[in-house]
């Protein structure tokens, strides 16, 4: 009996694990992805010699990854080593101000009370009752399910979770509603950044998103050898099950017969025919025609408001005493001017926040003298579509990065080793149809989290999977998209009558008759 054949585009975090949840229950599964590596938006650049992680550099929700091995008979140890941080994150402020967040929540407590005050310490405790209600109340009923509107999600509560629903705080916004919480303005920023975890604006996304901080405190993990090192995982397991990654091979076509996606066609001009089709990319691509006519008819015609992009710097130098860890904060003096700037008015921030991965250090500040790498980043306007942004307004959001930064001690040498910077139109280049935007649509209001496409693509047998797809942004939300994915595949393709394409010479294939309707566990 021959085998379900799906194509895969794109060997991203969902795209892998969509692989492999179909290869491990029977599917003849082939990966095609543009770049000469897997990982998607998981990246490395090299500077001075050295390999720096320049995407996602958090991993959190573990236990998302350990199912999905689990489910494929393997064990995500011995694909992965991961080091639990003790040390959350580090927050600076333009004042000399200084505060830690621990995965233990008791000694964040007992930081924020020597910080703010006994108030604040309470106000703390309160905010993680009420993170952990709404992550609590989300997880199973709208997270790791398939996408439903706001009845649909009223109905998987019921009457008896009619309280945990009201919790959530949808009408809110994430600002408002830590001031609620925490006087000190300062705290109000730090807890405020969890929105742009998924590229939102704490001012204009729901207090739904404080989700975020539960889901952090729940554990933050270094990967040993760089996050690259989950791509490599996702793919050895995916190989290992049977499915074919195929690197290098740009897909500019979804081919539909008979209504149905049926396959696609490469740039070399190979076509490759399956019995279902996988986008694992930004929707935005299918609609303003990225992969053709069937994939423009595929998703809605609205365009989306865009989530943040990001300015980066990767760069390694010869590490000075600096205070540090390995994931740190640097706030600017004013966050509503800062989005204001990034959102109404379209440009870089005058004096940005700062977010620093310094990728060698862990719960300790490197030796002096060592060699260490720095991925920089800050929030921008996704108009990467529109042309380079001006080069007096990189220069001067350049400058005051690179000035804040010297104020701790951190002075590379731009001429022996000049950062690799990527702005918003090499993300565009990278990620095509985004305008560089990171994290897919952006959550604007109650209903933003139920605007994003789900699994399901308009066209029958194209689904969707990636962050920016339900659940949304983050390698967990698109690990957990992809297997979304694969379930709404499987249960398709048991309860519809098929034909499978048989492989003809010249790299083709052509539809054959399939009249069984074996499900596939």
């Amino acid at each position: 009996m021959a085998q379900d054949r799906v194509v895969v585009i794109g060997a991203g975090v969902g795209g892998l694990a969509c692989a492999i949840d179909l290869a491990r229950r029977g599917f003849e599964v082939e990966v095609l992805e543009r770049a000469q590596v897997p990982g998607g938006k998981v990246r490395q650049v090299a500077a001075a010699g050295r390999e720096i992680d320049a995407g996602p550099t958090v991993f959190t929700l573990r236990e998302v990854f350990e199912r999905l091995f689990d489910d494929a008979g393997a064990r995500l140890q011995d694909f992965l080593t991961l080091r639990p941080l003790d040390t959350l994150a580090r927050h600076l402020w333009p004042d000399g101000s200084r505060l830690d967040l621990h995965a233990d929540p008791e000694r964040s407590v007992a930081a924020v009370e020597a910080f703010a005050g006994p108030d604040d310490a309470r106000g703390l405790r309160a905010f993680q009752r009420e993170s952990r209600r709404v992550h609590d109340s989300l997880r199973t009923r709208f997270m790791e399910a398939p996408l439903t509107g706001p009845l649909g999600l009223t109905r998987r509560f019921g009457v008896e979770g009619l309280g945990d629903l009201l919790a959530i705080r949808p009408f809110e916004s994430l600002w408002r509603a830590l001031g609620r919480h925490f006087r000190d303005p300062r705290l109000r920023q730090l807890f405020a950044r969890y929105a742009t975890y998924c590229g939102a604006s704490p001012f204009s996304g729901p207090a739904t998103l404080m989700l975020i901080a539960h889901v952090e405190q729940m554990g933050v993990w270094r990967v040993e050898g760089g996050m690259v090192r989950l791509a490599e995982a996702l793919a050895a397991l995916a190989t290992r099950l049977g499915a074919k990654i195929r690197l290098g091979q740009e897909v500019v076509e979804i081919l539909a017969l008979g209504g149905r996606a049926r396959g696609v066609r490469l740039a070399t001009g190979e076509t490759v025919l399956a019995d279902a089709v996988v986008f694992n990319g930004d929707p935005g691509a299918l609609r303003v025609g990225r992969l053709g006519e069937a994939g423009v008819a595929a998703v809605t015609s609205r365009p989306a408001p865009r989530s943040l992009s990001a300015m980066t710097w990767a760069f390694a130098l010869r590490a000075p005493f600096s205070p540090l860890l390995h994931h740190n904060v640097l706030f600017g003096a004013d966050y509503r001017a800062e989005f204001r700037q990034i959102t109404r008015d379209q440009r870089l921030p005058r004096d940005p926040t700062i977010y620093v991965c310094a990728q060698d250090r862990h719960d300790a500040p490197l030796a002096s003298g060592e060699i260490e790498r720095l991925f920089v980043l800050v929030n921008a306007p996704a108009r990467g579509d529109l042309g380079p942004l001006p080069q007096e307004e990189i220069a001067a959001c350049r400058d005051a990065v690179f000035l804040r930064l010297a104020s701790l001690g951190l002075q590379p040498d731009l001429a022996e080793s000049p950062p690799v910077l990527t702005t918003p139109s090499q993300f565009e280049a990278l990620y095509p149809a985004t305008g560089g935007a990171l994290y897919g649509r952006a959550v604007i209001g109650w209903q933003g989290a139920f605007q994003r496409p789900g699994s399901r693509a308009r066209l029958p047998g194209l689904y969707l999977a990636g962050g920016g797809t339900h659940p949304g942004a983050g390698l967990p939300m698109a690990a957990i998209s992809g297997r979304l994915a694969a379930q709404a595949l499987v249960l398709d393709r048991c309860s519809t009558p098929r034909s499978h394409p048989a492989a003809t010479p010249g790299g083709t294939s052509t539809p054959r008759a399939r009249t069984d309707a074996t499900a596939l566990s």
